[in-house]
């Protein structure tokens, strides 16, 4: 059920292992708008290049001060991608009840099998933390000054989006998407809620002015919001994708990891295995409790501190850097990189940090 990169990628990998696979979706053929982006070093082997629009070899950041990150990014190729993750039959509809093995649509069609995985993603929920965005695609010439003679920007906390320090921090993302386009994105990382798109347009109108880059009136313009935690609780389906919790609390990225998680699935639905449970094995669920930990900091650090925080981060070796973006069965390097931050962090940041550890959600 849902057929979005995590959904399509289930059916694909499964069909590929000889499952006989349907796959439920009410708009099936609808082009994929959002941005989706990873680092290179994530995406499964089974990907190649095809599905990449554009490459940044070394991003940067600028926390405190700029630095630049020894470690490719992508902008993936939503229409490439979309084509690779084919299969065979594909059905057109809303579920009005999902049961273990039955599916009942709206027109009241049912659709029956061994296994049933729910992989419809996230709605935007007041209780759960959530990440927002605005950002417009513009020429590569009008984005130059923005850009400042980089690639393209990880993150760039700068304070120059008209805001004070102790105003909520958004920090500007910036891409090339390819053809002689970039994408240029005021984004709010994590919030309870998150900030509204019309402040995140009007900081990153401030942003670019400031650089010396008009909003042009006519842009095509990306707005984002989505939860970057699932609800927990038990459920009778299995899930995938967003929906099952592979989404990073800390960043709002889940495509590469269900792109890499897809496989431990299908390898349980081809054996007879609980997918959920082969899912989320103990390494894993540790992972998470120390990523939720994470999150909890970032809802309660103080505005004024937020570069701060991402200098001691982006100041760790690359190895941590991926264990803590990217890892989902290494708690121990997990911990490792926790453990780094809150012995280089000031004072302010190491009592948020600690508060984190011990607070429950």
């Amino acid at each position: 059920m849902g057929l979005g990169p995590a959904g399509r990628a289930l059916a694909h990998r499964a069909a590929a292992a000889g499952l006989r696979v349907v796959g439920v979706d009410p708009t099936p053929d609808r082009p994929w708008t959002p941005t989706y982006a990873a680092w290179v070093d994530e995406l499964p082997s089974w990907l190649d290049s095809s599905v990449l629009r554009a490459r940044v070899s070394r991003p940067r950041v600028w926390t405190t001060r700029e630095r630049s990150l020894d470690r490719a990014y992508a902008v993936l190729d939503n229409s490439a991608l979309h084509a690779r993750l084919g299969f065979d039959r594909v059905v057109r509809g809303v579920a009005a009840e999902i049961g273990p093995g039955t599916v009942t649509l709206r027109d009241g069609t049912q659709i029956r099998a061994a296994r049933v995985i729910d992989s419809r993603g996230l709605r935007p929920d007041p209780a759960l933390a959530e990440q927002t965005a605005f950002g417009i695609v513009v020429s590569e010439e009008v984005a130059a000054p923005a850009m400042a003679g980089a690639d393209g920007w990880f993150m760039d906390w700068r304070r120059d989006n008209g805001t004070a320090p102790d105003d909520p921090a958004s920090f500007l993302y910036a891409v090339p998407l390819g053809a002689d386009r970039v994408l240029l994105e005021e984004t709010c990382l994590v919030g309870r809620p998150g900030l509204p798109p019309d402040s995140l347009r009007t900081r990153l109108a401030t942003r670019l002015r400031n650089r010396g880059v008009e909003l042009p009136a006519a842009a095509p313009a990306e707005r984002v919001r989505f939860p970057v935690e699932a609800p927990r609780g038990g459920s009778a389906v299995a899930a995938f994708g967003a929906r099952a919790g592979l989404i990073h609390p800390g960043t709002g990225y889940s495509v590469a990891a269900s792109l890499c998680a897809v496989d431990e699935v299908v390898t349980a639905l081809t054996t007879g295995r609980d997918p959920t449970k082969a899912l989320w094995p103990l390494p894993t669920r540790a992972v998470r409790t120390l990523r939720e930990v994470g999150l909890r900091a970032l809802l309660s650090l103080d505005p004024a501190c937020t570069a701060a925080f991402f200098e001691a981060f982006f100041a760790l070796p690359v190895d941590r850097q991926r264990a803590y973006l990217s890892g989902r069965d290494q708690p121990a390097a997990i911990a490792a990189a926790m453990w780094e931050i809150f012995r280089q962090a000031p004072p302010p940041i190491r009592r948020t940090l600690a508060a984190a550890g011990v607070r429950r959600s």
